[in-house]
């Protein structure tokens, strides 16, 4: 690692009077995505400015409508939420499946929605739920916020607070795992919350996580696995590496979200 300045603000304000003022400052929250980096070389900020210690950033709770949980919110934490296990377990079983025990006990919601991973797995449950991403400066849709790889609508100076998810009647999320990593080769979200019925998909796009328009419609008509039968995305505009070819990706799209409504109307 280059050498950094170390932070550790105890207010969303302190932090963010310190990036304001340390442009070339990153944020941390579980640092599985940064750290790596600069271990590496490949990013040196100036500054790191550690959020562990900001007050009223963590914690799951049920608010009207909506499941609220602070950005700095650890995977495990939010998988074992009474609350979120009980009011919407499809979205608990999101954080549940992200990497080892390791990486949940240190990972965050904002941190991995902020890095956007195209192979992440809650940026398909924000978008698979209609979720809104608050930060200390404004509240962004889902639809919004995601914006490419490694991409979102982020600002200089903003950071994300917490982020509400409208609960919906039918959510489940499926994902074929990549064995060492348990980053998700193609991971499908589906939701029902009245007229509005989402189908997310990540690990597949080459631009991150995208929705199915094509599976919504159909869904429409009947919220079963049976709808999407016979049904495929092209595979053009999808991921291809050494662990699975567009082609591949593409069928398992189709296969990972009917299994994925098995799931959500059982």
């Amino acid at each position: 690692m280059y050498n950094f300045t170390f932070h550790r603000p105890t207010t969303v304000r302190q932090a963010a009077g310190l990036l304001a003022r340390n442009p070339e400052a990153k944020l941390l929250a579980g640092g599985h995505s940064l750290l790596p980096v600069m271990k590496l070389r490949l990013a040196n900020p100036s500054a790191l400015i550690d959020l562990s210690l900001v007050e009223g950033l963590s914690g799951v709770e049920q608010k009207g409508r909506s499941i609220v949980i602070g950005a700095m919110t650890r995977h495990a934490d939010a998988a074992n939420s009474p609350v979120l296990q009980q009011v919407l377990p499809g979205l608990a079983s999101v954080p549940a499946s992200i990497g080892d025990p390791q990486v949940r006990n240190r990972g965050t919601i904002g941190g991995s929605i902020a890095n956007n991973d195209p192979n992440a797995d809650y940026p398909a449950a924000c978008l698979g739920l209609g979720a809104t991403i608050i930060t200390n400066k404004r509240r962004i849709a889902a639809d919004d916020f995601f914006t490419g790889m490694f991409s979102t609508a982020l600002e200089e100076g903003e950071i994300i607070a917490k982020v509400s998810f409208p609960i919906a009647k039918k959510a489940a999320y499926e994902k074929f795992k990549h064995p060492a990593s348990g980053f998700a080769l193609v991971g499908v979200f589906v939701s029902k919350r009245g007229a509005d019925i989402r189908v997310a998909v990540t690990g597949a796009g080459a631009s991150g996580v995208f929705r199915v328009k094509s599976f919504e419609e159909a869904l429409k008509k009947r919220f079963a696995a049976k709808s999407l039968e016979g049904m495929t995305i092209p595979a053009s505009g999808m991921n291809s590496d050494i662990h699975a070819s567009a082609e591949y990706r593409a069928h398992l799209v189709g296969v990972l979200a009917r299994r994925a409504l098995v799931k959500a109307t059982a």
